[in-house]
């Protein structure tokens, strides 16, 4: 399905910063549809040679949380024109809310339509008149349940009139604040009502119990909003700024949604100014009580925290190890000893790297090509051959679970390693081996149908005639085997290159482990 930019700007010739504001509207108008019970449909003129009545193309649609759609189908992407479009034709020639008419039927369904004007206000200059009609929100409401309405629906319904207002005359939606990235809280966590004077005048029955939570248990009609806020506030300072949020929505502003603590307990707030005709008569509050929410996100932040400095122990204890192991090969003089110990401490190092990048993560995943360009720089600086030897990786290997990634950095320490010194002997080690060679070893890495792809490829001398992997009985290409297929579940093969060298190919699977 399109998308409302694109059926916007296929079909009509509004502006980017019209587009932009019809987003704003898109993004807000949950609250609308709710406190109107009706579905809202965004609907932009077609462009085109002018035509009476007009045709209408629906780039946009929302139904209420607070009471049963009129559509059962999607309106996205229709054209209609006609009589079905005169309320609509209406409200953008007139400039005005369009309310009159009698009920329509969609096959079993009655629903009384209105048409809300969309105006885009310029922000530099609200005294300026107003900017033409760019599109009409229509507002149909499922009458198959119509009764009596209670003393939330009414309070609803006038709050949906007045910033019905407000989109007409181009102030609601407000622009997004920075950092703000949704619309929460809704019109049923708990809507307030206040004055213009800041009273309240009416709170629903979730609002009240979010207030009851914070400690005030009496009724909130009647009370000073910002001042009971401010009181009843944990912390003086953020009370004082609950309280100042709240008074700039009565005189107009649109502040950003800020959280209210007291007794243990979170309640989120949004203030809403109420100006329908540019006239302030009060504001709309709607709280959340989010203590729970908040309290697993502590627990969380907790939780990961514990898991970090796990890792950044282990981290420290694998660097004890290497320094013990370190140590102990300089006081080796047996060669083969020797040699055994520092590629311990090889390995134990590249194992505590990937410790150190999940201790500075806040999840159980890394950042693998960092791990790799150290792994590589070291296997570069113990190689022992005649002539330099370059490693160079292509393609990324993006992020990797810990389980992933702390067995493939083994396998790929063990198998730079094997290719510096194996690949490039020392002269005098082979004599057939060209004195001006430069060695150079790329480890490539690409994603293909959930799976990891690795290659290790060097241009060195190649594998020994006789050469099986499955047979060797070095350490090194043994530990290799074992976690290419045990622990990475994975295969591997070591073969030479058509051009000279060798190249291992290593494939994991990325899938549910």
């Amino acid at each position: 399905m399109s998308t409302l930019r694109d059926l916007v700007e296929e079909h009509t010739a509004l502006s980017p910063a019209d587009i932009d504001h019809l987003h704003r509207i898109a993004g807000d108008w949950q609250l609308l549809s709710d406190l109107s019970f009706a579905d809202l449909l965004l609907w932009v003129p077609i462009k085109g040679e002018p035509r009476q009545p007009r045709e209408f193309l629906c780039v946009a649609q929302v139904r209420p949380t607070t009471a049963p759609t009129a559509y059962q189908d999607d309106q996205v992407g229709k054209i209609v024109g006609g009589p079905e479009v005169a309320h609509l034709d209406v409200a953008i020639t007139q400039e005005r809310i369009w309310r009159e008419g009698d009920p329509v039927w969609y096959g079993d369904t009655p629903a009384r339509h209105e048409a809300i004007p969309v105006r885009l206000r310029d922000a530099t200059d609200l005294e300026e008149a107003l900017s033409e009609v760019i599109a009409v929100i229509g507002r149909d409401t499922n009458l198959s349940t119509a009764r009596t309405p209670s003393q939330l629906e009414l309070n609803y319904l006038t709050t949906a009139d007045d910033l019905a207002q407000m989109v007409a005359d181009g102030t609601f939606p407000p622009p997004r604040l920075p950092g703000e990235v949704t619309s929460a809280p809704r019109v049923g966590d708990g809507l307030i009502r206040l004055d213009a004077s800041g009273k309240v005048t009416y709170a629903s029955p979730n609002a009240q119990s979010a207030y009851r939570r914070l400690g005030f248990n009496a009724h909130l009609v009647g009370e000073e909003l910002a001042k009971l806020s401010s009181r009843l506030s944990g912390d003086p300072l953020e009370g004082n700024d609950a309280a100042e949020r709240i008074l700039a929505s009565l005189r107009g502003e649109f502040p950003a949604r800020m959280e209210v603590e007291a007794r243990g307990a979170t309640v989120l707030t949004r203030a809403l100014p109420l100006l329908p005709a540019g006239v302030p008569i009060g504001a709309l509050v709607l709280v959340r009580d989010v203590t729970e929410v908040r309290r697993r996100e502590r627990a969380l932040m907790t939780k990961d925290a514990t898991i970090r400095e796990i890792h950044h122990r282990v981290k420290n204890n694998l660097q004890t190890v290497a320094a013990l192991l370190r140590l102990q090969a300089r006081r080796v003089d047996a060669p083969e000893a020797r040699m055994a110990l520092e590629e311990s401490v090889r390995r134990v190092a590249s194992i505590a790297l990937v410790h150190e990048t999940l201790s500075m993560s806040s999840d159980e995943a890394v950042e693998f090509d960092g791990i790799v360009d150290r792994v590589a720089q070291a296997a570069t600086e113990v190689a022992t051959t005649g002539s330099p030897v370059r490693i160079r990786r292509e393609g990324t290997f993006g992020v990797l679970p810990a389980e992933i990634a702390t067995s493939l950095v083994m396998v790929l320490n063990e198998l730079l390693i094997n290719a510096v010194e194996h690949g490039f002997p020392e002269p005098e080690d082979d004599e057939a081996a060209p004195a001006d060679h430069d060695g150079e070893v790329a480890v490539s890495a690409h994603r293909f149908r959930k799976q990891l792809h690795v290659t290790v490829a060097d241009n060195g001398r190649g594998l020994p005639d006789g050469f099986k992997f499955e047979g060797s009985n070095r350490l090194g290409l043994q530990i290799v085997r074992a976690l290419a297929t045990g622990e990475l579940r994975g295969s591997i093969e070591l073969r030479n290159r058509a051009v000279g060298g060798t190249e291992a190919v290593l494939v994991v699977p990325l899938g549910k482990r």
